[in-house]
């Protein structure tokens, strides 16, 4: 691996997800609590999804990011049928450490807001650990 993979990114570099809530979404569907509205796991996985756009085709061949840390506020709900649009800006690159500014935001009012942490590594190796260590 390079010693600095991810030299051509740079504080600013920003990516979008967005997703309309379904049913399958809310917390009572998830088990994150027992409401009809969208779930935070399906907020922090709509913010993570962002972040891995603002990396699409960034990253040298064979390299890929993974999230290792989120402080997330999930700051209001969202009824199903709304839309939810999350953003994430690459705010400060350390060697193979990512950190991204994420906020979402539905069709009426910002909903969540945080950082969250990526690490690029080497697609292979890294999946090769994950099937060794699955036996």
């Amino acid at each position: 691996m390079p010693d600095n993979p991810v030299s051509p990114l740079a504080p600013g570099l920003t990516g979008q997800a967005s997703v309309t809530v379904s049913a399958e979404l809310t917390a009572a569907a998830l088990g994150s609590g027992n409401v009809s509205a969208f779930s935070t796991p399906a907020l922090i996985a709509l913010m993570e999804g962002a972040a891995v756009a603002a990396l699409e085709g960034r990253l040298p061949d064979g390299q890929t990011s993974v999230g290792t840390r989120l402080d997330v506020r999930h700051l209001a709900a969202t009824p199903v049928g709304m839309t939810v649009r999350a953003t994430a800006t690459l705010t400060e690159v350390d060697g193979r450490r990512l950190v991204f500014a994420v906020e979402a935001h539905d069709d009426a009012e910002q909903i969540g807001a945080g950082t969250h942490e990526r690490f690029v590594v080497d697609k292979a190796r890294f999946e090769a650990r994950v099937a060794a260590k699955g036996g």
